[in-house]
């Protein structure tokens, strides 16, 4: 069968339009063999095929390539959000430390009235005289005259300094708030002067 299979395969490989002639021989052992050529010398013929020679069959033809697979586009890569720059830190202005308030004296003039001032020692003033003739009429006397006197005036004790200033800082924005147009102005930027001393003095952080 071996012989006949390799036989076929030769035939199929060099196969043309004709005839082929299969010879089936048996030696003196009784082995069997098939082949396309007569019997040999000592061998016994016992038979003889005629077949019909094939075209040589086409080309196989080529295997088609395997289909493409879809390209899966890729998901855009978003890239990470950038941070804000952190905007830079503007140092505070340095805040002034507190300061004590100026000393304050507490003044009262000749006829009885009281006020406060940062001076132990106030200007002084001039009281107007009352002039008489050489008869001792006072509706004949000439010219003018003035007695200068002087308030006296006592420090207000440190313990209440910061009271006493308040209270100076209010009586002065209220004699701003009810002067006449014409002293308004200065009332006012004495006002803001006494406050502002206040504002920035020792006292604000003191426990009332």
């Amino acid at each position: 069968m071996r012989n006949l299979l390799a036989l076929l395969l030769c035939a199929s490989a060099s196969a043309q339009a004709g005839e082929i002639v299969f010879y089936r021989c048996t030696d003196a052992s009784g082995a069997l063999t098939v082949q396309n050529m007569p019997c040999p010398k000592g061998t016994q013929l016992q038979s003889r095929k005629v077949m019909q020679a094939v075209d040589t069959p086409p080309p196989m033809p080529a295997p088609a390539p395997p289909a493409a697979l879809p390209t899966l586009m890729a998901a855009p890569v978003q890239a990470p959000p950038v941070a804000a720059p952190t905007p830079a830190k503007v140092p505070a202005a340095p805040i002034a430390p507190p300061v004590p308030l100026p000393d304050l004296f507490q003044c009262r003039t000749r006829e009885g009235e009281s006020y406060f001032s940062e001076s132990s020692e106030p200007p002084s003033r001039c009281v107007a005289m009352q002039v008489t003739g050489l008869d001792g009429n006072p509706t004949t006397g000439a010219g003018e005259a003035c007695e200068v006197v002087r308030d006296t005036c006592t420090a207000v004790d440190p313990a209440q300094l910061c009271a006493t200033w308040q209270q100076r800082v209010d009586e002065a924005e209220s004699q701003w708030r009810f002067a006449t147009p014409s002293q308004a102005q200065a009332l006012q930027k004495n006002y803001q002067r006494l406050q502002s001393l206040l504002d920035g003095s020792d006292c604000r952080t003191q426990k009332p």
